[in-house]
């Protein structure tokens, strides 16, 4: 046997030698909730998603939310055991491989990279839209969006490549103040409005055309909650990952469930529980604000500028860690599985990562410029649409793993395998999923959402043909799937 170099528990690497491996447990429980909650964003997230939910789900859009909050913790439950029986910075990618075998993994792979970053691309784009939309306010002064984004995707690039205690210190710092800021201002708008509070937001007569209605807002429900997986892909970096992914998990999906409800019930009362004038808002809860605060308004404004910050640190080190690992283990090119050699960083899968999300962002905007017809290059309608078609390929994955949990636990770890826990809440999860997939895939939609589910028809089929080839061409791969444990020596 040769020395493989990391241990005898290291697997060979996808070039030979032993695997390049992230620096481990260096983040504690806080530390990856808190990139958690960051990655969620929930300014960023409620501030251009909340007007589509409640034009959809009408009055009663917090038990709309709370229903999504449930449905995620759902699928946190399946992040959750599979963190506990086999921790991974491949996180989803690893589960489902784990599972269903090499071609399942690749195809994984493919579609986890390309949808989390056509959904960055968007969170990218927003970063330097809402600058300019405040320094527009406040000042006047309107420098084109892409100026402000490529400044502080720069930002948030050189944080991360110093390393992951830097990059994810700051994005919690980050989320703490603009969690501070939501909770201010909906406190606010609720004294000011407290003789007329009514609980009309929280009875589902109030909800539009009822469970249809329910059903529709679903996906926007769910949407605000898209991060929520964070931590597993940092469970190399963590601490005790069995234990601590799962509790990061379960106390920011709680967290942002509350959250949210407060945010939507002051937004609701702050509009006088007019559902269709806050639904032409182009940013309600701003609006909500600046009637509370007056000139303080410009906190929320601080808000939503800390909020995409902490969304660009947070997702990209996160999801670039699941490219990372494919990169490692043979899944995708070798190229990705490069760690720095002093602070222990994926540079490679980090730096690729956030060049391709701009340059879906470039070609979004070439797009426009060459279309007579194309309308304005607004950042805030880039975001709804690439959002949209990375939630439906990441929709997919989580429906994979869904399916994958009882699967593993019946065939690697049968003694531990609880009905609850195992096949009750995955089938669960499985319907939760299925809801927002219909919705965001059924026909009639506008362009260009109804072409979305046939993009990612084809991105699916395309990903199953490549992985198909590449396990035939490379036979050993199946060995390498989830072969690298995040707590082994």
């Amino acid at each position: 046997m040769p020395n493989l170099g990391a241990g005898p528990l290291s697997p060979p690497g996808p070039v030979g030698g032993a695997p390049q491996r992230l620096r481990g447990g260096v983040l504690g429980m806080a530390d990856i909730a808190a990139a958690t909650m960051a990655n969620v964003g929930p300014a960023m997230s409620f501030f251009f998603g909340f007007a589509f939910l409640a034009a959809t789900a009408g009055e009663a859009s917090p038990l709309t939310i709370l229903a999504a909050g449930v449905a995620v913790a759902l699928l946190g439950n399946t992040l959750a055991e599979f963190s506990r029986a086999h921790p991974s910075a491949g996180s989803f990618i690893t589960f489902v491989g784990k599972t269903f075998g090499p071609v399942s993994a690749v195809t994984t792979a493919l579609l986890a990279t390309l949808g989390y970053i056509v959904a960055m691309s968007g969170v990218i784009s927003i970063s330097g839209g809402f600058v300019q939309i405040t320094l527009y306010h406040y000042t006047g002064v309107d420098l084109p969006w892409i100026i402000w984004t490529l400044l502080l995707t720069g930002l948030a690039v050189v944080l991360m490549l110093r390393g992951v205690v830097v990059s994810t210190k700051w994005a919690g710092y980050f989320f703490g103040v603009e969690m501070l800021v939501l909770v201010v201002v909906s406190v606010a708008a609720l004294v000011e409005h407290g003789g007329e509070l009514s609980v009309d937001p929280f009875l589902p007569s109030h909800i539009s055309d009822g469970f249809k209605g329910l059903a529709a807002g679903f996906p926007l429900g769910v949407y605000l909650f898209i991060g929520w997986e964070n931590s597993a892909a940092l469970a190399e970096e963590t601490e005790n990952p069995r234990r601590n992914v799962g509790r990061a998990v379960f106390s920011s999906v709680a967290i942002m469930t509350i959250s949210y409800i407060l945010f939507a019930y002051a937004t609701v009362t702050g509009f006088g529980y007019d559902v269709e004038r806050l639904g032409d808002s182009r940013i309600p809860f701003i609006d909500v604000a600046h009637h509370t605060l007056g000139a303080l308004a410009f906190l929320a404004y601080l808000g939503g500028l800390t909020s995409t910050l902490g969304v660009l640190i947070a997702g990209i080190n996160s999801q670039a860690r699941l490219v990372f690992n494919a990169g490692r283990e043979g899944l995708l090119p070798a190229f990705f599985g490069y760690v720095h050699p002093t602070r222990r960083t994926p540079n490679n899968a980090i730096i690729t990562f956030t060049a391709m999300a701009l340059l879906i962002i470039g070609g979004w905007c070439v797009g426009h410029l060459l279309d007579p017809d194309g309308g304005p290059m607004n950042p805030v309608v880039f975001f709804t649409e690439s959002s949209t078609l990375g939630a439906i390929l990441i929709l997919l994955v989580y429906l994979a793993s869904n399916i994958a949990l009882p699967l593993y636990y019946r065939r690697y770890r049968p003694q531990e395998f609880r009905v609850i826990r195992h096949l009750l809440l995955p089938a669960l999860g499985t319907v939760a999923i299925l809801v927002p997939l219909y919705y965001l895939a059924k026909p009639g939609q506008p362009a260009p959402y109804n072409w979305f589910p046939y993009a990612a028809i084809a991105a699916l089929l395309a990903a199953v043909g490549y992985a198909a080839l590449l396990v035939r061409r490379d036979p050993a791969l199946a060995e390498r799937v989830g072969s690298i444990v995040a707590d082994a020596d």
